[in-house]
């Protein structure tokens, strides 16, 4: 497979490639573009080994003295539905609860080489849309990560992406860099040189960013 590297970002793409399909910078025209930086991920707290200890303590201290204040008391469970031997079940809130949970609960049936191809695939989709073809080729290629095919696929496999709303991602990218018709947007999308989507997603994602 014959790659070249983008001079404005320095990531590989392929040779045929009229676009960057990570910073957009077009071969064509030279024109260079915004290259949108990756969230810098959070910094880990060190120092918090003495402080959690003092926590835990002053916990059981506290659990002591209510227990010696309480007795054998118990409160009353209170049972809104009015059934006999009934309790309340407190459900727990969807909120927060996303893709990102998804990917978290996936990568705990993954080897240790495919739970880093899917931290790689996850910061590279926080970047730019991404094809799942497009995806797995950058995180197995040796101009990229150099995983394995196999493990970059089932990393890749386990994030639950909408191949569709990245379709759509890349469109309004490429929109933003230059004019294209619906069908020199859609091949864009498909093609091999391209972002690598299949025709249905490059269709989807092209009329989402209103080429079509």
């Amino acid at each position: 497979m014959t790659e070249k590297t983008c001079p404005q970002c320095a990531e590989a793409v392929k040779a045929e490639a009229k676009i960057c399909r990570f910073c957009h910078y077009s071969f064509e025209t030279g024109q260079p573009a915004e290259v949108k930086a990756a969230p810098a991920p959070p910094l880990k707290r060190k120092g918090l080994g003495k402080g959690c200890l003092v926590m835990v303590g002053i916990l059981v201290m506290l659990i002591v003295i209510g227990a010696i204040a309480g007795g054998d008391q118990k409160p009353a469970a209170s049972n809104p539905t009015g059934e006999r031997g009934g309790s309340a079940t407190v459900e727990p809130s969807s909120e927060g609860q996303g893709q990102a949970d998804v990917m978290e609960l996936s990568a705990s049936n993954l080897t240790g080489p495919q739970q880093n191809a899917a931290r790689s695939a996850q910061q590279y989709i926080s970047i730019s849309g991404f094809s799942r073809d497009g995806l797995i080729d950058q995180l197995s290629s040796d101009a990229g990560n150099g995983y394995a095919v196999a493990d970059a696929t089932v990393a890749v496999d386990s994030l639950n992406i909408d191949w569709k709303e990245q379709a759509a991602r890349s469109a309004k990218q490429y929109l933003e860099m230059s004019g294209f018709s619906c069908k020199g947007l859609i091949e864009q999308l498909s093609s091999s040189a391209g972002s690598q989507y299949t025709v249905s997603e490059a269709t989807f994602g092209a009329k989402q960013a209103g080429a079509c």
